[in-house]
């Protein structure tokens, strides 16, 4: 899935910074003794990594779309029939197109005679979108498909229609003509099926608020960088998610999204917000990641880390994300650096 601030690319550098601070600090206990807490988990990149070394997991997202594909590529741990999963793609696939909200809303055929011609899918892979979504429903329902098994198959169907949406990257604008990609006919390709034998749990809440009902040892926190809000960027993956047909409104077809606005996009309330993270978080390590155009400074970071703790930070130089250019923001440096915040916290126990 093509994702704005994925850690693909900085994987290695987060698990190097994490094995090293504990290393220093002697930690004692095993991965397989330790629960690694991820509260903005993405599309799972670092979670999944962490799972696959042993680790206990606790991940969380407030979009409902991220909840979606970290309940199968997290929490399943790998129990499903995989010869199954491969007839119920295979069935899903061989599904007729349906006239349904995706397509009445976000494709240029569906939405023909409307204050705003949509050009988010191909008017073939909006009403396969909605082909499948409906059946997922209807197969739970009639107890077809298992709760795993949905959010398998639906957390498949938001990656490849996500791979065929006609964009830059992001939900805030379509292109005005079919690219390439969009122009393909989407084949709901099944995500990978991660094995593993650790205890692990996702929740779709504020990460605020999660923070005060969890602990763990190792805590790793991604917010969002910028005032740029993953609810409007992302907010026709969100509907097919919900699959609830919301009221929408405007040229792009946003969904309300009052409840899902970080304060980590807000200057006046990031502060705030980052402190009673760390104040309220029952981990011993802590990790943030973060650049150095974030809303938060380096400098501030640190003197709200500090507070609670030793800190370090380590920094890796590297290419800018190239979304930046379709998205007509200009920037004069073609590279930024990414920080990792480091605290051991004093738990008082």
């Amino acid at each position: 899935m093509n994702y704005i601030g994925s850690k693909y690319s900085l994987i290695n550098f987060i698990k190097d910074t994490i094995d090293k601070i504990l290393v220093l600090h002697h930690e004692t206990k095993a991965p397989s003794e330790m629960v690694f807490a991820d509260l903005f988990a993405g599309t799972g990149i670092v979670s999944g990594s962490f799972k696959e070394k042993g680790y206990s997991i606790i991940a969380n997202d407030i979009q409902y779309y991220s909840y979606i594909i970290s309940k199968h590529m997290i929490e399943n741990n790998g129990n499903l029939d995989k010869q199954r999963c491969k007839t119920l793609i295979e069935e899903l696939n061989n599904l007729k197109g349906k006239r349904g909200f995706i397509y009445k809303n976000y494709s240029y055929g569906g939405t023909e005679g409307q204050e705003h011609r949509r050009m988010y899918f191909s008017d073939y892979n909006a009403k396969k979108c909605d082909a499948i979504r409906w059946a997922l429903d209807s197969w739970l329902k009639k107890d077809k498909i298992s709760q795993e098994e949905f959010y398998f198959l639906l957390g498949s169907l938001i990656d490849s229609i996500d791979r065929c949406a006609n964009t830059a990257l992001v939900y805030g604008a379509y292109l005005k003509e079919l690219k390439q990609k969009a122009q393909k006919e989407m084949v709901l390709t099944p995500l990978p099926i991660m094995p593993g034998k650790v205890k692990c749990s996702v929740y779709n809440e504020d990460a605020c608020k999660l923070i005060k009902s969890i602990r763990g040892d190792v805590l790793y926190l991604d917010p969002p960088y910028n005032d740029r809000q993953y609810c409007s960027n992302y907010h026709i993956l969100e509907t097919i998610a919900r699959n609830d047909k919301p009221q929408i409104h405007g040229k792009t077809g946003l969904r309300n999204y009052e409840s899902q606005k970080s304060s980590f996009c807000s200057k006046s309330k990031v502060y705030d917000a980052f402190e009673n993270l760390i104040r309220d978080a029952k981990f011993k390590y802590i990790f943030l990641s973060y650049n150095n155009e974030g809303i938060m400074s380096d400098e501030e970071i640190k003197a709200i880390m500090i507070k609670y703790g030793r800190y370090f930070v380590y920094t890796k130089d590297y290419q800018r994300f190239k979304s930046d250019r379709d998205e007509n923001r200009q920037h004069k440096a073609k590279r930024t650096t990414e920080y990792i915040h480091c605290l051991i916290k004093d738990l008082g126990d």
